[in-house]
């Protein structure tokens, strides 16, 4: 399932869609918030470029709105359902989780993003040398 050449691998992974060589992020950390949306231009093992278009990963801010939605929906009903705390401590816990996680959901959100775009072992958008 997360083997290499799937998309999941690509997308938990944080690699390069078309290789899955490289890291598309130049900081491994995504806590280190200065450097959160620091990207390579392209990969170095498959030239293949990742800001295919001006503003292209403002998509991912719709995938970021879904995980968001999933993430809450989860932990209310872990929280409220069944451990049973009240609705303020379950919304206390909401947005622990949305606070404490949005590195990781906006990360995970671009490599949703650019993975609907490129699949593995494609050469659509590899960087023209010239």
């Amino acid at each position: 399932m997360l083997k290499k050449g799937s998309k999941l691998y690509s997308i938990f992974t944080g690699t390069c869609p078309n290789c899955q060589e490289e890291s598309m992020y130049t900081h491994a950390n995504p806590y280190n918030l200065t450097k959160l949306f620091k990207m390579h231009d392209h990969c170095s093992q498959c030239t293949t470029k990742y800001k295919i278009e001006p503003s292209f990963f403002f998509g991912a801010m719709y995938i970021s709105y879904m995980l968001g939605v999933a993430i809450s929906v989860a932990v209310f009903i872990i929280s409220y359902v069944f451990i049973g705390t009240s609705l303020k401590t379950s919304f206390i816990l909401i947005m622990i989780a949305m606070v404490f996680g949005m590195p990781i959901y906006i990360r995970l959100s671009r490599n949703i993003w650019i993975n609907l775009y490129i699949n593995f072992g494609e050469n659509k958008y590899v960087k023209k040398s010239v």
